[in-house]
């Protein structure tokens, strides 16, 4: 029922950072300077209690871990670049986070020699580093700890749950998580009715599918919380380049940051982006209402027209980026079976961009009627 516990935790059961330091790599890690972040402490306990196979007392745990995570850190070159803006920045930047944690921590995993029969390097490579790192990305549940001398000042927030990291996200459910100081467990409790014999899931967070692909690496269907995002470069592409307040426009949107976070939903065009292109749209003599604009105010029928004119044309014009990559897809998948995996990924990331670009036309379609 709502409001019922559904799973606790005992503390004795998580994985954390002193969970490491009780381990024989405390010693290494309260030595060793300058201090290491509880990242990496977890992600080289992670790697040696892997490495020691049936001698690890973590050993069950470890079994159920996916050998391979589905993060794009881990996507190849050419499935990245069928990804879309911004996730495909945001995809570069988390494999530039994994190589410098990597680099980072050479001399350390250097350091822990004497505890392996093995070549450090050979054990804490990179696929293992990226490995442990995505294990804990997607995994790990928010848990605060005091801070430590022997660790870095990046905040010691990681716990991993056996067991608990079983239940999986739903987009329409909603939880409370957080561990509990008087019974010294981690608590989920649920807000949303479960029948008997379905499978109870728990919600990660109101997550859109690319911050799903990007944090967990994978995709929820229908997701209510989903948004097809428009690049600053696909919303100037409709407006005319000799538009002499053009760049003052512009100006004001980046002052005002209303150039990220322009949307496209299941109910149609984000209010954000209709700001955005309602003051792009704002002719010479009306410029000087451009404040008026940002706060939601009519300008004039013209300039709510034009508005949706432009916000239809860029509607249709994803709508054809998305089928075109839609058909990349399908090509690659033919002829690289190694891929088709992280390739059907994507597809269904795309279908579900494709399913709310065409919900969005529709939409606009019945405002431009109603309008005209």
């Amino acid at each position: 029922k709502a409001e019922d516990l559904i799973i606790s935790l005992p503390e004795k059961c998580l994985l954390t950072t002193g969970t490491v330091l009780s381990s024989c790599l405390g010693e290494y890690i309260t030595k060793w300077k300058p201090a290491v972040s509880p990242l990496i402490a977890l992600c080289t306990f992670l790697i040696a209690e892997k490495h020691a196979g049936d001698k690890s007392l973590w050993k069950p745990y470890l079994d159920v871990l996916p050998k391979i995570y589905t993060c794009p850190v881990c996507l190849e070159h050419d499935v990245v670049s069928l990804l879309p803006e911004p996730l495909r920045t945001k995809a570069q930047e988390q494999r530039t986070t994994v190589h410098e944690l990597y680099v980072s921590a050479q001399a350390f995993f250097s350091s822990l020699q004497p505890l392996f029969a093995e070549n450090t390097g050979t054990i804490f490579n990179y696929s293992a580093v990226e490995w442990a790192w995505c294990a804990i990305n997607t995994r790990a549940i928010y848990m605060k700890h005091p801070q430590r001398d022997c660790f870095s000042l990046e905040p010691d927030v990681y716990a991993l749950a056996p067991y608990l990291d079983l239940l999986n996200h739903s987009p329409n459910v909603q939880v409370k998580a957080a561990f509990n100081e008087q019974t010294r467990s981690y608590e989920i409790w649920t807000n949303s009715q479960c029948k008997k014999y379905e499978e109870v899931f728990i919600c990660y967070g109101p997550h859109d599918n690319q911050r799903l692909l990007l944090e967990y690496g994978f995709v929820a269907v229908d997701n209510p919380h989903s948004s097809v995002y428009v690049s600053p470069d696909t919303l100037l592409r409709y407006f005319p380049p000799l538009d002499k307040q053009r760049n003052a426009k512009l100006s004001i949107l980046k002052d005002h940051d209303f150039l990220e976070n322009l949307t496209f939903g299941w109910d149609g065009p984000s209010w954000r982006l209709l700001t955005a292109l309602k003051l792009l749209s704002l002719e010479a003599d009306e410029f000087t209402c451009w404040r008026r604009t940002l706060l939601g105010d009519v300008i004039s029928a013209r300039n709510e027209q034009q508005t949706l004119n432009m916000t239809a044309k860029i509607c249709h014009f994803l709508i054809e980026e998305t089928q075109h990559v839609l058909l990349q897809i399908s090509q690659l998948k033919r002829n690289k079976e190694n891929l088709r995996k992280h390739l059907a990924l994507v597809e269904a990331l795309r279908l579900e961009d494709l399913k709310i670009l065409q919900k969005s036309a529709e939409i606009l379609c019945s405002l431009n009627m109603a309008t005209s």
